[in-house]
């Protein structure tokens, strides 16, 4: 029985626990490394090669972005969890992203990912008889969400929406939104125009006053 408290295997708390050795002793003394075993020194960074920024960073760089894309294709009732989940998968996969790799769309893939599975669980679930209210977002409730941008966005068929949201709000381009969704450039392209399409008649933007 593992003893609470301890790390498993070693009976050392957290923290305490020493890295095991990970070279063979060669004769004359010393030992002689292997790379890519445990405990061995990354190499040292090269002259002019890209750094990571900390998951920190990229979360407060990036994050904002992913919520309003999340929020515009599920709806701001499911948009907190997709956000979460978005970023607790990128965590995981983060060590092993190329530092030049475009951190924003690589995000915005996650996020359509999860969009996808929070898509299929509610079609699972029975329909409640009221509307969920809104939650407060962890990360801060942009000031220009508009309720009424949902509803029209939420009556566009799912590729629409999708493509609306991955080029307007991410910036994705036309093969990036259609390697996401699925179908050719052209008709990633088409989806997003006929997408701003309806919404420039569903939701007519506010008139400003003289």
């Amino acid at each position: 029985m593992a003893q609470r408290g301890r790390v498993p295997g070693t009976g050392q708390a957290p923290g305490t626990a020493r890295a095991p050795r990970t070279g063979r002793m060669v004769r004359g003394g010393g030992e002689r490394r292997e790379p890519g075993r445990l405990g061995e020194a990354a190499d040292p960074e090269k002259p002019g090669e890209p750094r990571k920024v900390p998951f920190e960073q990229v979360v407060a760089e990036h994050g904002p972005v992913v919520l309003r894309v999340v929020r515009a294709v599920l709806g701001p009732a499911d948009a907190e969890d997709a956000w979460s989940e978005t970023f607790l998968a990128a965590l995981r996969a983060y060590p092993g992203l190329p530092a030049d790799a475009n951190t924003e769309a690589w995000l915005v893939t996650i996020a359509h990912r999860k969009a996808v599975d929070v898509t299929r669980a509610n079609a699972r679930r029975p329909t409640p008889v009221d509307p969920v209210p809104d939650r407060p977002a962890p990360t801060g409730r942009p000031d220009d969400w508009d309720p009424d941008l949902w509803q029209a966005l939420a009556a566009l068929p799912d590729r629409q929406r999708q493509a609306v949201a991955y080029h307007y709000l991410a910036g994705l381009p036309y093969r990036e939104i259609a390697a996401l969704t699925g179908g050719s450039t052209d008709a990633a392209r088409r989806a997003a125009a006929d997408g701003m399409k309806t919404l420039r008649r569903t939701y007519p933007q506010p008139t400003e006053e003289a």
